[in-house]
């Protein structure tokens, strides 16, 4: 997996590419923790995500658990497979995805 990061005052924006998935995951989370204290609103890009698995989608829960806190996060460029991921799971209830 790839991760892409860029910041924009206190907007951190990340890309992903690739697979979040159980090998994948600790690096996602590595890399939020280091990166989203000091942001306000963090957008996701799934657009080149290609599988999500559940230790991705914990990920994904602990990176809310604390914008819920500091701001707001948004996942973007969502494809079929990974909103039906979210749809069954129940995470569109709890995530902001556009």
């Amino acid at each position: 997996m790839n991760i892409i990061k860029t910041s924009e005052g206190k907007t951190l924006s990340i890309v992903l590419e690739g697979r979040l998935d159980t090998t994948t995951a600790p690096q996602l989370e590595a890399e939020l923790k280091q990166s989203i204290a000091d942001s306000s609103a963090l957008i996701l890009d799934f657009a080149k995500l290609e599988y999500l698995s559940s230790a991705g989608l914990r990920v994904l829960l602990a990176a809310q658990k604390v914008m819920n806190k500091q701001g707001r996060m948004v996942i973007r460029n969502v494809n079929d497979v990974i909103a039906e991921i979210f749809e069954v799971t129940g995470f569109v209830d709890i995530l902001t995805i556009e």
